[in-house]
């Protein structure tokens, strides 16, 4: 093996791994943004949903949060 196919291989595997950390941030991103929606339904379910008096009629009158 050639010295430029060992620096080409080197740095395919850096990007793959930035690569990487790029898409565990993101994911981590979005898992936050989830639970943060989960709560907040959770939230205005237990308030009886007060808190849902601000949006259009008919919207969360059907939610079931027995699952």
């Amino acid at each position: 093996m050639d010295t430029v196919s060992m620096a080409s291989g080197i740095l395919a595997a850096q990007a793959g791994g930035l690569q990487m950390q790029v898409a565990a941030t993101i994911l981590k991103s979005n898992m936050d943004a989830e639970k943060s929606d989960v709560l907040t339904l959770l939230g205005a379910a237990g308030q009886g949903g007060s808190s849902l008096a601000n949006v259009a009629a008919g919207i969360g009158g059907n939610l079931d949060v027995t699952a």
